[in-house]
């Protein structure tokens, strides 16, 4: 059967944040703001900068009031809260976009804010109800949408559930998390062509992370299945703290290549992008290993020579 893919695709970059809220390095400020700018420049428009969550829990995001308030520009740039406290902070700020996030899972609700998803939801129902009445873009992050870290395999309809609420209350965008890695593209397929079908009218955006190599498959589902929005992290950093054992995101590199090798246009210069990744490679727990990004540095030695 041909399906008829995008000819345009949409990258939210999500390193700054998703990617380095894991890292043991305590990164500086200024480089974490020399990394945005430099992805800024590869031509990213919509990204992840930060987030306003407690500094015990999500310590390398303590410097999120500095990255505000330098790299905020007329592109989308999305700051993270996990409540109200993180959203009033952010009201604080100039930024336009907020993302929220919740669990279909109950038991990784628990872990990451102590409440059920029904009591979650509760409260942030009518969060983003009041965000939209001042006029700010949501974007709700739906983890745990495919696998949980402690109940196994989510049902769709859960999913789909969760998904409904938050585009009932108003959110411009939803981000459906494959968080631990562990969707198949059949399954991928499965829950984004449901999800077209029944929220037409809101934005839709696949994040995958890449623990069992299975990241770029599912992409290519989705496409099929009418997705054209994907969140990715430049140099596949990143790595959900209440979910042990999953592996960073799908790298930003490797969907680029792959896209633009399949004639859909990203927007992003990838030679641009690989100088954001020099730029904050020294200052990682870890090389940055993907294949891409080792293809790219053994033409760049051989060249040199």
């Amino acid at each position: 059967m041909n399906v008829l893919l995008p000819q345009h695709a949409t990258i939210i970059e999500v390193g700054p944040r998703d990617g380095l809220q894991n890292e043991l390095n305590q990164i500086k400020t200024n480089d974490k703001i020399r990394f945005i700018k430099a992805l800024k420049t590869a031509g990213m428009k919509e990204m992840e900068i930060t987030s306003f969550v407690s500094p015990k829990w999500v310590p390398q995001m303590k410097d999120a009031s500095e990255i505000v308030s330098t790299c905020l520009d007329d592109t989308r740039n999305f700051v993270l809260a996990p409540n109200r406290k993180g959203v009033e902070r952010i009201k604080e700020t100039n930024v336009k976009a907020i993302a929220l996030f919740a669990g279909v899972s109950n038991s990784f609700n628990q872990k990451n804010s102590n409440k059920e998803t029904k009591d979650l939801l509760n409260e942030l129902i009518p969060l983003v109800k009041e965000l939209k009445a001042e006029g700010y873009f949501v974007r709700a992050c739906i983890s745990t949408a495919f696998y949980c870290p402690y109940e196994g395999k989510i049902k769709v309809n859960d999913a789909v559930d969760v998904c409904r609420q938050f585009v009932d209350a108003g959110v411009d965008e939803l981000s459906v998390a494959d968080t631990i890695g562990m969707a198949t593209p059949a399954e991928s397929h499965n829950l984004f062509s449901q999800l077209v079908k029944e929220l037409p009218s809101t934005l839709l955006t696949a994040h995958f992370h890449d623990t069992r190599g299975m990241a770029l498959a599912n992409i290519y589902a989705c496409l099929q299945a009418g997705i054209s929005r994907f969140d990715t992290s430049a140099g596949g950093l990143g790595g959900c703290p209440f979910a042990k054992g999953a592996t960073g995101n799908v790298a930003t590199e490797s969907v680029v290549y792959m896209l633009e090798r399949m004639g859909i246009k990203t927007g992003i210069d990838l030679e641009k992008l690989m100088r954001a990744i020099d730029e904050i490679e020294p200052h990682l727990s870890r090389s940055i290993l993907t294949p891409y990004r080792t293809l790219y540095n053994k033409e760049k030695e051989a060249s040199i020579k």
